[in-house]
């Protein structure tokens, strides 16, 4: 099943039928650890509102007040990204370590207002010369730190800023429209298979100037372990949203341009689409 927040109210898909659950209280709605019985019994008792496909002018990020946070270096691909902006700095190091050791890199990412939702804008810094989009499997956690569903991330990240010292991580990575979220959230039973597939297509001028891909099972960590070190001494009184990482990384000789269209696929979650300015 899906979870739309609509500006409409909270719209749930399934099997090609959409249901409107007479919810717009994103926080209490998502917020919870029987989330799939709830949607289930919904869609058990209301009637089908639609049999076509949702307006996606009326998607909204799935986030009210909940925090995103982040995790980096969990795919070995971001490693070596990181270590190559980095090496002029000599920071390069510290990614090899951390993508060793026990303990994650995590790191706050936005608040509700810095984030930005399906076909909606994202930014690149003004002071940031190296820019890419980070496609990040993103999961959507209650409260009591159970993974309730999953969502597309885009993390915005300025290579410049961090590779010119890895302490510049929150400039890189925290500012205005610095994420993207949507387009719903997937409410499973079970978990997403590791040969779940990641996708990135990036156009300019409606050509495509990248395209990459990357599977679960090359994570080098699991969902589980990075939303215990997330929760370590932090509650999280809404829920939380947590993005885990990235395993596409463009070429150094890449760099995001004002206008060019973002599209992250993940499937059967659908795909989140965001504009550069």
């Amino acid at each position: 099943m899906k979870v739309y927040r609509t500006t409409e109210g909270i719209i749930i898909n399934n099997k090609d039928l959409y249901y409107n659950t007479g919810e717009t209280n994103w926080d209490q709605f998502i917020n919870n650890d029987d989330l799939y019985n709830k949607c289930d019994y919904i869609i058990q008792s209301v009637t089908a509102v639609s049999s076509t496909s949702l307006d996606t002018s009326t998607i909204l990020a799935p986030v009210q007040n909940q925090e995103l946070w982040a995790c980096g270096v969990t795919y070995l691909r971001s490693k070596e990204g990181r270590q190559e902006e980095s090496k002029d700095a000599g920071g390069g190091d510290f990614y090899a370590r951390v993508y060793e050791a026990e303990r994650p890199e995590v790191f706050f990412k936005a608040t509700p207002h810095r984030i930005s939702g399906h076909n909606a804008f994202v930014r690149i810094r003004k002071d940031s010369t190296w820019d890419v989009p980070e496609p990040e499997l993103t999961l959507v956690v209650a409260s009591s730190g159970k993974i309730v569903g999953y969502t597309i991330g885009n993390d915005m990240s300025s290579r410049s800023i961090e590779g010119e010292n890895p302490l510049y991580l929150p400039q890189a990575k925290t500012y205005d429209e610095c994420a993207g979220l949507g387009p719903c959230v997937l409410v499973t039973k079970n978990p997403l298979d590791k040969k779940t597939v990641i996708s990135l297509l990036i156009k300019r001028n409606k050509e495509i100037i990248f395209e990459g891909g990357i599977n679960l099972e090359q994570m080098k960590r699991t969902p589980d372990e990075l939303v215990s070190f997330v929760f370590r001494e932090s509650s999280f009184p809404h829920g939380c949203l947590i993005m885990t990482g990235t395993g596409i990384v463009p070429g150094n000789d890449f760099t995001l341009q004002s206008g060019d269209e973002i599209s992250i696929t993940i499937e059967p979650i659908g795909t989140l689409v965001n504009f550069v300015r």
